[in-house]
């Protein structure tokens, strides 16, 4: 890797979030960091994105992966960076990232802070490498699409995952295996959660959970991980209504680990005791999702 590597910047939106994508192109662009930067804003179900930088159709699956992948056929560039359009990077993120890279890495990673309504929370990961092991165990959520920094062509999100649905998970899982990820531990993008175009769908949750699950089977050996999935399954029916599928989601959940807190949670909205929006809502004042 040459010193200053050049960088392509692929930020997916839509056509009527002007706003966000705008303040998320400012951002990258703000970053100082002597090599060649560019910016990709590509627009998925929509023809306007209005900011002043290029910008292309999703030719590609509608989505997520989609219109990533178009931005990276759109690269020529040594390596690629994503940002949601919802989301900023910091000062000092791109030039800390590649730093780390430099010294043998290929796909880095970074702390986040994460915005809901007037909130603020850090989110790291305290450690300087992410492994196969940490993402089987634990969904870390600082390891989020906005904060990847790879070597173009390494890899590329799969645009089988259902609705989007966990292709940045399974992305940075693929990328472990081939090596540790870098991890920079220090909170170098804002992600905001509180309306962001992308947050998902249960239905769309509950088929991305399963496609995880079909595609990396190592999820449900270790019993933290496993546990995990299951009461976020066991959740998102919840939230639908499906009070059997919710039970049976969470007794398995209980099974692989006792304490899994996601079972008497998704039980509780199954049971009409409180709203999966409310719960939603608790958590993410604190920066966690369920």
């Amino acid at each position: 890797m040459s010193r200053f590597p050049s960088v392509g910047v692929v930020i997916p939106t839509r056509g009527d979030r002007p706003v966000q994508v705008r303040e998320a192109v400012e951002a990258v662009l703000a970053q100082d960091y002597p090599g060649e930067l560019s910016v990709v804003v590509v627009v998925d179900g929509g023809e306007r994105a209005g900011v002043g930088v290029r910008t292309l159709r999703n030719i590609r699956t509608p989505g997520l992966p989609g219109a990533r992948n178009t931005g990276i056929d759109a690269c020529d560039t040594d390596l690629v960076a994503f940002c949601d359009d919802d989301d900023v990077w910091l000062p000092g993120k791109l030039a800390a990232q590649v730093r780390a890279l430099r010294d043998g890495g290929e796909f880095a990673s970074c702390g986040i802070e994460v915005e809901y309504g007037h909130r603020r929370v850090a989110r790291l990961a305290g450690t300087s490498a992410v492994t196969v092991a940490d993402l089987v165990r634990s969904r870390m959520v600082m390891v989020h699409s906005s904060t990847f920094l790879f070597e173009r062509g390494a890899l590329r999100p799969d645009e089988s995952a259902p609705g989007g649905q966990n292709e940045d998970w399974d992305l940075a899982l693929r990328a472990a295996k081939r090596r540790p990820l870098v991890h920079i531990d220090r909170p170098l993008v804002r992600v905001r959660w509180a309306g962001s175009h992308y947050s998902a769908r249960w239905a769309d949750r509950i088929a991305g959970l399963d496609w995880m699950l079909a595609r990396h089977p190592e999820l449900t050996v270790d019993p933290c991980g496993a546990a995990r999935v299951y009461g976020q399954l066991a959740f998102s029916h919840a939230a639908l209504g499906r009070r059997r599928a919710a039970a049976r989601w969470a007794v398995r959940a209980l099974a692989a680990r006792l304490g899994e807190p996601r079972a008497p949670i998704a039980l509780a909205v199954a049971a009409g005791l409180v709203s999966a929006p409310t719960v939603l809502a608790a958590l993410h004042s604190r920066g966690r999702g369920i």
